[in-house]
């Protein structure tokens, strides 16, 4: 069998193709920590721990699981920011309420949004530069983030607008002999 020959590979009625966590669907093809990663604010080291916390193996494919260790990993997921420490929380002392949770999936984009929005209508700083589309966290500017495409003189165009001109005043004096 050469290297180039596709494997067939056989239907897994076992596997979970997708796992659905908090309005996001997760691969159910990769390890656990894999997985989890995927999520909008969970990374790595958050996914072993919820991992851990759960009981599972992090190498473990995902869609292999049995439905009550998945719900045991949903749980997890959904009560994380009780069961760390503040620092690895993701929403510290929210601005409105005070406490301190960890965003996942929509909501984690959602109040990122209001926070930026919050900015702008209070004119901060930073909600200025976020108003203007600039860097906002003091990066230089100078010669990075340009967005209008090239700024510096295109030679080639030149060269041929003054060969057109040049053809077109050789026509001109054609004419008026």
């Amino acid at each position: 069998m050469s290297a180039e020959e596709p494997q067939e590979q056989e239907d897994d009625e076992d596997l979970r193709y997708f796992v659905r966590i908090g309005q996001t669907d997760l691969d159910g093809t990769k390890s656990v920590e894999r997985s989890l990663s995927e999520m909008n604010g969970i990374g790595r080291r958050t996914a072993r721990l919820i991992a851990d916390e759960a009981g599972v193996d992090r190498t473990a494919t995902f869609g292999r699981l049995d439905d009550d260790v998945i719900d045991g990993v949903i749980e997890v997921v959904e009560n994380y920011a009780a069961e760390v420490p503040d620092w690895l929380n993701n929403r510290q002392d929210d601005f409105y309420s005070g406490e301190t949770t960890h965003e996942i999936g929509n909501d984690l984009q959602l109040t990122r949004q209001h926070d930026i929005n919050r900015m702008k209508m209070i004119d901060s700083y930073k909600g200025s530069r976020h108003k203007r589309g600039q860097k906002v966290r003091g990066q230089r500017t100078k010669s990075t983030g340009r967005t209008e495409g090239t700024i510096g003189v295109n030679v080639e165009e030149i060269r041929e607008e003054q060969a057109e001109e040049a053809a077109a005043a050789e026509e001109e004096e054609d004419e008026g002999e």
